[in-house]
């Protein structure tokens, strides 16, 4: 019931004197009050009871409720957009993502990654470094050199790095490396009567006149002995010097030395064989035909290590009671390689 005095409208609110209850707000009217729920809540009989608005997804992430009220909050990765209508991603990458190496933002995260030759941690932030060398002996011919973030391979004294994993330094036909030739290039010590002879690895000075007596030097490598010196005729009629290089543990067997006959009788018939140098057989010898065979390496040798071959044709003419034989003096340098 409404009360007046002689000085106007009395506000039950102020003074209590209305029925309310304590969920509900009281408003003064002219004469009158009215019990009102307040905002956020609505009337359910005598009682005001709060509005759950997150039922009705106001919020773009998520929703949280408060008496009378609620509030929208963001995803962790997200933060409001300036309006706070949206939550728009945040790049953790420009502020401080701890990363040791390299950061990637993503949607609503951001992911951590490393340089090449390093890998991410189980902590997901720092970065390792990958010891390559310790993946594979293949990596690198001779040796294989750990560094930060890569590797690095590395060749012995007389090689040098043909790329990043091949050391240059093997002989004809093998096609992944070729080593430093000082004969050519001129990073040797031979005197003027020596010869520079390239090896794998390195280099060998031989005389340049390897002929002794009775043989005389008519050419380049090649010696004669004369048949008006008695003791030449038990001895080959020529004699000629020559040098190759091999790789350690070469695959076998291996064809490594093809011999010619440079001068052909008619009627002559020629075999060939190893005269002296090889008293452990790593080497024979197979007859291609009546004027050329191979020098074969038969069991697999290792270097460092120096054969002395000789290797002679016996040209036999039975027709004309002829016979004369020749050695080519092969110097077989054995490197201390596989390449």
């Amino acid at each position: 019931m409404k009360c007046f005095n002689h000085y106007g409208d009395v506000d039950e609110c102020e003074q209590g004197l209305h029925d309310c209850q304590p969920s509900q707000q009281c408003l003064n009217s002219q004469g009158s009050y009215s019990c009102q729920c307040p905002d956020g809540y609505r009337k359910t009989g005598p009682e005001c009871i709060d509005i759950d608005e997150c039922r009705y997804r106001y919020c773009q992430h998520r929703c949280v409720n408060s008496p009378g009220s609620f509030s929208c909050q963001c995803q962790p990765g997200f933060q409001h957009s300036v309006s706070a209508s949206q939550c728009v991603n945040v790049n953790e990458c420009e502020m401080g993502a701890p990363c040791q190496q390299r950061c990637s933002n993503t949607y609503g995260t951001f992911t951590c990654r490393c340089d090449q030759g390093f890998e991410l941690g189980q902590d997901g932030f720092t970065c390792t470094d990958i010891d390559e060398c310790s993946y594979s002996s293949y990596l690198c011919q001779y040796r294989c050199v750990n560094e930060p973030g890569r590797f690095a391979c590395l060749c012995p004294e007389g090689y040098q790095l043909l790329s990043s994993r091949i050391c240059q330094g093997c002989v004809q036909h093998v096609s992944l490396c070729s080593d430093i030739n000082e004969c050519e290039t001129g990073a040797h010590q031979c005197e003027e009567t020596q010869t520079c002879v390239n090896i794998h690895g390195g280099y060998q000075c031989v005389e340049t006149n390897r002929c002794q007596e009775p043989y005389v030097q008519v050419s380049d490598n090649r010696c004669m002995c004369p048949v008006t010196k008695p003791e030449c005729r038990e001895l080959p009629f020529s004699l000629v010097h020559r040098y190759m290089s091999v790789a350690s543990e070469r695959t076998v067997p291996s064809d490594v030395f093809q011999i010619q006959a440079t001068s052909v009788f008619p009627g002559a018939y020629n075999s060939f064989r190893i005269r002296s140098g090889d008293p452990d057989s790593h080497f024979y010898i197979r007859q291609i035909n009546n004027i050329s065979a191979m020098l074969v390496l038969a069991r697999s040798v290792s270097g460092p290590r120096e054969y002395v071959l000789d290797l002679e044709m016996v040209s036999v003419n039975q027709l004309m009671s002829y016979q004369s034989s020749s050695v080519l003096r092969l110097t077989v340098f054995v490197g201390p390689y596989a390449f």
